[in-house]
């Protein structure tokens, strides 16, 4: 699988994959694990795509998006701060230059493979390492998320563990944690699953 990088508000012809990303979200969130997310014509879609995230996608060698992750600057508005404060101590994220936030991480299982001996599935790794390819290239040394606790244990099976930020909540139906990832090079390292290309080092954003 490869990785790849799209600024939302400049895709540069690459919009065709940006839909079929919203698609992939509205398949997860909303059909599979049944969140109260907005679809319109099968696509998810919040505010916060319209802050010109970078989303990092995986494709397949068919060129079929098989993951995405949305990231955005912590220096400005973020789902952690706006839709999830219960979550941070005080309510609040303390955004630094050289951090950015991953929303809206999902992959489709029915395509790739799974890998070794943890298990996990190629989408999968390729998106944390794109993540973290893409955060190092472009002056990030953190990651900062919201999940849930069956995720982190996934991320710790990956060799990614997060440092949680605050108590485990339960929003909805889902027990949630919000943490903090490290983005280096021994991640990279660790998560890169065997075959992984990309042309992250290509499409890089200036930190805000």
């Amino acid at each position: 699988m490869r990785a790849i990088a799209i600024d939302a508000n400049e895709h540069g012809g690459l919009g065709s994959l940006v839909d079929e990303m919203h698609q992939l979200r509205a398949r997860v969130f909303a059909d599979r694990l049944g969140w109260q997310v907005k679809i319109e014509y099968g696509r998810e879609r919040d505010e916060y795509d319209a802050l010109d995230p970078t989303y990092i996608l995986a494709l397949t060698d068919l060129g079929e998006v098989a993951g995405c992750a949305r990231l955005l600057p912590t220096s400005g508005p973020t789902m952690l701060s706006q839709t999830f404060p219960q979550l941070l101590p005080g309510g609040r994220l303390r955004g630094k230059s050289t951090m950015i936030e991953s929303s809206r991480f999902c992959v489709d299982t029915r395509v790739g493979k799974r890998r070794g001996g943890r298990f996990l599935h190629e989408a999968t790794l390729t998106m944390f390492a794109g993540m973290i390819e893409w955060s190092m290239s472009n002056g990030f040394v953190e990651i900062a998320t919201a999940t849930d606790v069956r995720f982190e244990r996934i991320l710790q099976r990956a060799g990614w563990p997060m440092t949680r930020l605050g108590e485990v909540k339960l929003i909805g139906e889902t027990m949630s944690v919000a943490g903090i990832l490290p983005a280096d090079q021994a991640s990279f390292e660790r998560v890169c699953p065997p075959g992984y290309r990309s042309d992250l080092r290509h499409l890089q954003r200036v930190a805000a």
